[in-house]
């Protein structure tokens, strides 16, 4: 059974960075697409970027030049680095295993002063 599990979340100023992690088991995630999705109150969850098992990588319009999707494959992890982040930028933050559609349970990201 496949579990992903996201850390890294908190509160940061405007203009600050985070980066998030997501802990995957299962022998299967260098095969697999991966992504990080974010859903804030009141709105649809929504793609964040995404990363191909051979590291072809895509982002949403939003968060272009600002965030950085990778993936540690020896160690099964997928991580999100979030710079010069702003108020609109606070969601919960999710990993996702495309081929599969399982999720990890979110980390809260708030950005405010």
């Amino acid at each position: 059974q496949v579990r992903l599990v996201e850390s890294g979340g908190g509160l940061v100023q405007p203009g600050g960075s985070l980066t998030l992690s997501c802990a995957a088991s299962g022998s299967f995630f260098s095969r697999y697409s991966m992504a990080w999705y974010r859903q804030a109150p009141g709105k649809q969850r929504e793609s964040v970027a995404m990363i191909l098992g051979g590291g072809d990588t895509n982002y949403a319009d939003s968060v272009k030049g600002r965030f950085t999707i990778s993936r540690d494959n020896a160690n099964n992890m997928l991580y999100l680095q979030m710079n010069s982040l702003k108020p609109e930028d606070t969601a919960v933050y999710y990993c996702h295993v495309s081929e599969i559609n399982t999720w990890g349970q979110g980390t809260q990201v708030t950005v405010s002063s």
